[in-house]
């Protein structure tokens, strides 16, 4: 069994993924001890779910800050005090800008985006994918970049649409299947290490550790 890997959740509303991550954990079903949820929205939801928990949680509200990268580098200093192995933006509605923040966490910061990628990038992905008739959708977990949902992309799952009447129910059917999808990504990096080298994404599972007994 691997060691438990320390991961910090960023999130600005219900949270519910930030939610299917405590449960898989509670379960047993992943290797992780969730160590902080740290939010932009001093009305996220997500903060009720922290506290059920007994999750510790940072609110730093944009509006405290007079740039963009001054916010970042306020989360990526509240970060560091829980020494996360891995950073989860689920559901977090601010693009990182702050190339050092980037860089100290370069290859540790995941999103989870609510398309298939490059398709339908931005706020209302699950809305534009059920308004252009999209049969066919899904969701993305990448790594972070300071672009717009446009880092390389580490898993894509596709989600059928087609019988759905409304962009809520599109939306709910692909909710359904991040909250199975995301787990097993921080499970995956429980177990090994995702790298990116330009666009293509590889895994390297770890080597598990001999016993010093011999036979």
């Amino acid at each position: 069994m691997p060691e438990k890997i320390k991961v910090a959740v960023l999130a600005s509303g219900r949270g519910s993924d930030f939610q299917s991550i405590l449960d898989a954990a509670e379960r047993g079903e992943i290797t992780a001890a969730i160590v902080a949820l740290i939010t932009d929205n001093p009305e996220a939801k997500a903060i009720d779910r922290a506290k059920l928990n007994s999750i510790p949680y940072a609110v730093i509200p944009v509006a405290d800050y007079s740039t963009r990268e001054a916010h970042d580098q306020a989360v990526w200093k509240k970060l560091d005090e829980f020494k996360p192995d891995l950073v989860v933006l689920a559901g977090y509605m601010r693009i990182v800008r702050d190339h050092g923040f980037l860089k100290a966490y370069g290859g540790k910061m995941i999103n989870i985006h609510p398309s298939l990628l490059p398709s339908f990038p931005g706020a209302h992905a699950q809305r534009d994918a059920f308004d252009f008739g999209a049969k066919i959708s899904g969701y993305t977990i990448h790594f972070v970049t300071d672009s717009l949902d446009a880092g390389p992309v580490i898993y894509q799952e596709a989600v059928d649409i087609s019988g759905c009447s409304t962009a809520d129910e599109a939306a709910a059917s692909i909710l359904e299947r991040e909250h199975v999808g995301l787990p097993k990504i921080i499970q995956m990096f429980a177990e090994g290490s995702f790298a990116a080298e330009g666009r293509k994404v590889t895994y390297t599972r770890k080597t598990p550790k001999r016993s010093g007994m011999r036979m």
